[in-house]
């Protein structure tokens, strides 16, 4: 798998469109931290690292979110910086997701945070993510 964070993104979408409770990933740091960012922002419910018996990766399970009428809570995530394309952005063009209704996930000098965060701690970084 050449871009695991672009795996891990398509299989909660696919997830969301099936209307899945839960989705497991195989972990990693950066994972789990942009899945920390989603339940801080309230796009998704909760994530636990799960230990396999047997295996030497653990999983993470996403629990997705869903509003009262079964609507996704997530209308869009897409993947921005790929292994093939780089893209960064510093205080003076960072994204702003549909006005400020969405958010931008960037890996910083001072670890992976949202646009805003980004913007309060006066840096930036690479923009991995949008989620709306």
């Amino acid at each position: 798998m050449t871009d695991p964070i672009a795996d891990m993104l398509t299989r909660v979408r696919n997830a969301l469109v099936s209307k899945h409770d839960t989705v497991d990933v195989p972990y990693s740091k950066i994972k789990a931290a942009i899945a920390n960012i989603l339940v801080e922002e309230g796009y998704i419910t909760s994530v636990e690292e799960v230990k396999v018996a047997g295996q030497v990766q653990s999983t993470l399970k996403i629990t997705l979110k869903y509003g009262p009428k079964g609507e996704k809570v997530i209308s869009g995530i897409k993947r921005i910086s790929k292994p093939g394309l780089r893209v960064y952005a510093n205080l003076d063009n960072m994204p702003n997701v549909l006005g400020g209704m969405g958010i931008a996930i960037l890996s910083t000098a001072k670890g992976i945070m949202t646009n805003k965060q980004a913007k309060a701690a006066n840096i930036g970084g690479e923009v991995l993510a949008y989620v709306w």
